[in-house]
């Protein structure tokens, strides 16, 4: 996709404040961040929306969900559990953007990751 933005950060046309790469995906900070950690994960190969996912894309998928409380933790916010089943400590939220009415603003697939001490509190 030649005018898209994720696209260019991700050749390295447009600089990030880049925190993983690999051969299928980066993570970059948000350049409008909504908490004190705020990250997103892309894949390199330019896909639309969750929407227009089908089953060629589940690893890729996967690998995003699982790279996000990894990074989570090495940002600072990740989640440990309690001890004995009781309730953990830090934690983040995951979130993915779809379509207009999901408040998608970049057509290029991203998952958000958001942390810190609760800072979506009071919203729903």
């Amino acid at each position: 996709m030649d005018n898209c933005l994720f696209c260019k950060i991700a050749a390295k046309q447009i600089p990030s404040k880049l925190i993983y790469e690999d051969d299928d995906v980066m993570a970059f900070h948000d350049i409008n961040p909504a908490a004190p950690v705020h990250f997103l994960i892309i894949p390199k190969q330019h896909v639309g929306t969750l929407a227009d996912c089908n089953e060629s894309q589940a690893a890729l998928l996967g690998k995003m969900m699982l790279l996000a409380p990894k990074l989570a933790n090495e940002q600072g916010c990740g989640y440990v559990a309690g001890a004995n089943g009781a309730i953990g400590t830090g934690g983040f939220k995951t979130l993915f953007n779809t379509g207009p009415d999901g408040g998608q603003e970049v057509y290029h697939l991203h998952l958000h990751v958001i942390g810190g001490p609760r800072p979506w509190r009071g919203q729903h």
